[in-house]
């Protein structure tokens, strides 16, 4: 098999194609040959170092990747729900960067037949993700006001269409022009456009009561404000922190601007909160991989919306695996929209 991997952390540079010998399953596990492996932007902070988890769980040298599509080429003992042939998505907890998965059944599912094998390598990571965030996390009910940063991205995409699909009032919050139609495609009620207009400005004059639930990866830009807008019983749901790392250049983190950023960081002082009703839930997707009932349920809900319309496909710009440097130079830039794979 060919695989990525970062055997120290830091730029583009880092990420080095090798050959090993193919994996064979163990029990329970299934082996999946890939077609399309989805790329997020947290393995882009594991190839920097600073992905907790990734120290937690691996080490170096590490194997990126949250998520794949393809077809079993081998099952382990006592696996009889799967077998040899048949097309699949699966999650990783790291690894995915791979021509050959081996990976537990319980983290495999039959691909959706309203997705291609090319999609649904980029589905899983980030429909479970905004499912979280909405479900388990903002406990998202029908009329609520939602804003969402980073709506045109992954996660963003897909969470636009959850809180639509709950009957919720949807506002996006893009960082370019161009994302703003495919947002509106997506659903939303509302976008606002930060190249061409104040974001806070705009978001009061949608929400002058306040937001009952923001999803918010930004990190020190944005989040003190997101939280001051919130309603009572407004929810801040963080999972990221974008902003605090690099965009373009070599792909190695500004340790100075991380620095400041970590010192800016806001404070949330939990007397104010039970003050003023409201309240902040941050979560990584990594440390849930034990909970299996929440990746059926997610998936469960998740596949009855795509078989009922009310999902679309997510889209897709693909690389060749060989590629993976420039995947991770585009998904930094911050100007693409939808979700990214690599191709074997």
């Amino acid at each position: 098999m060919k695989h990525v991997i970062i055997r120290r952390p830091g730029g583009y540079e880092r990420l080095e194609l090798v050959t090993s010998p193919d994996p064979s399953p163990g029990p329970g596990e299934v082996v999946v040959k890939t077609a399309s492996i989805g790329v997020n932007y947290a393995d882009c902070v594991v190839r920097m170092g600073l992905y907790s988890s990734a120290k937690r769980y691996v080490g170096w040298p590490i194997t990126p990747g949250f998520e794949a599509s393809g077809t079993i080429v081998a099952v382990g003992e006592g696996v009889t729900e799967l077998a040899v042939g048949d097309a699949v998505l699966a999650v990783s907890r790291f690894g995915a960067y791979t021509t050959h998965l081996r990976v537990p059944v319980s983290w495999v599912r039959r691909v959706p037949s309203q997705l291609s094998l090319l999609q649904a390598g980029a589905f899983p990571t980030v429909h479970l993700t905004a499912w979280y965030a909405l479900t388990e996390c903002a406990h998202l009910r029908k009329g609520a006001r939602v804003l969402i940063h980073s709506a045109a991205g992954g996660v963003g995409s897909a969470a636009v269409q959850l809180a639509k699909a709950r009957g919720a009032q949807v506002t996006g919050v893009v960082g370019n022009t161009h994302k703003v139609e495919r947002v509106l495609e997506l659903g939303a009620d509302f976008v606002i456009d930060k190249r061409r207009e104040a974001l806070w400005e705009r978001a009061r004059g949608i929400a002058p009561d306040g937001w009952d639930v923001v999803l918010d990866p930004n990190g020190t830009e944005t989040l003190a404000q997101s939280y001051r807008h919130l309603a009572p019983t407004g929810r801040l749901v963080v999972y990221g922190a974008h902003t605090m790392l690099p965009r373009g250049g070599s792909g190695r983190p500004n340790l100075l601007k991380l620095a400041w950023d970590y010192f800016r960081m806001p404070r949330f002082n939990p007397l104010s909160m039970v003050d003023r009703c409201r309240g902040v839930v941050g979560f990584n997707l990594s440390y849930l991989f034990d909970r299996t009932e929440l990746f059926v349920e997610g998936f469960d809900e998740l596949d009855g919306l795509l078989a009922a319309g009310r999902l679309s496909p997510p889209q897709v710009t693909s690389y060749p695996l060989d590629q993976v440097a420039e995947a991770h130079r585009a998904l930094e830039s911050g100007e693409t929209v939808g979700k990214l794979t690599l191709v074997p």
